[in-house]
């Protein structure tokens, strides 16, 4: 009679540990999963970026708490509403990518201005310190974000001397572990084609200064973005036909996500 109370006695402690420990097994399990959740939901607020078109080619990026302002044109007026800039890319001279009256409109005194070398050269004086010059291949780190000077150029023989190799520049950013490129004003060099991992890739088409629709979505097809924004495309006297690009693009890849946004908000098109 003893021995089998004792193996009963045994038997119920046995159980009563399996519960136990399943019980832990299962609260740690919730809690791993709810950790890896978190992980997750942190991980694609950090990595999300938002896209703020402003006009023709410039635009406002917002990661995590940093403002960046590419190409800023159009006055103060232009960024009403907008946080402050963090960070200021500038690709080329000419007057819709660097309009010095804008960049002295806005609160600048304590940010940094990724440009190159023609750009600094048009500048005032009273910027110099706040430059990071950048030729074509260089890179640059500022605001945890990496930044490759890529050029841009016109091929066409009656274009090239819109935009000469080697004076401005387009722009890869990695963010987070996104990468973006800015192509500034360019027709469809090699050194676009052979761009790899663009997750998001912004697209000149306007004739007669940058190239035709049938161009971007070609070289686009090449380097193969996951997600492709038409931007800067209106010429002279023409706009591009951005619509078409997009079925250009999604003729020859399927895949690549074409966006298109409100560029000239303040024209009829």
């Amino acid at each position: 009679m003893r021995n089998l109370t004792l193996i009963l006695f045994a038997t119920i402690l046995f159980y009563s540990c399996k519960n136990g420990e399943k019980k832990t097994n299962d609260k740690e399990a919730v809690e791993m999963e709810t950790a890896e959740i978190n992980d997750m939901e942190t991980n694609a607020i950090s990595n999300s970026i938002e896209v703020i078109p402003i006009e023709h080619a410039t635009t406002v990026l917002e990661w995590n708490d940093v403002t960046i302002y590419v190409d800023p044109t159009g006055g103060a007026k232009a960024f009403e509403g907008q946080n402050e800039p963090d960070l200021i890319l500038i690709t080329d001279i000419h007057g819709d990518h660097l309009n010095i009256e804008t960049l002295q409109e806005l609160t600048t005194s304590n940010i940094s201005f990724v440009v190159p070398q023609a750009v600094a050269d048009q500048l005032p004086e009273a910027f110099n310190s706040q430059l990071k010059i950048l030729n074509n291949g260089e890179t640059t780190e500022l605001k945890g974000i990496k930044i490759e000077a890529i050029p841009m150029y016109n091929l066409r023989e009656e274009a090239k001397d819109f935009h000469v190799k080697g004076r401005g520049n387009g722009y890869v950013l990695n963010v987070g572990d996104q990468r973006i490129y800015f192509s500034g004003d360019t027709e469809d060099i090699p050194e676009m084609r052979n761009l790899e991992n663009i997750d998001k890739a912004f697209v000149c088409m306007n004739l007669p200064y940058t190239m035709n629709v049938e161009s971007a979505a070609s070289a686009v097809l090449d380097f193969k973005p996951a997600q492709v924004y038409p931007y800067h495309y209106r010429g002279r006297p023409d706009v591009s036909d951005v619509s078409k690009f997009k079925e250009l693009v999604n003729a020859g890849n399927p895949k690549i996500e074409v966006i298109q946004l409100d560029w000239y908000p303040s024209e009829e098109y």
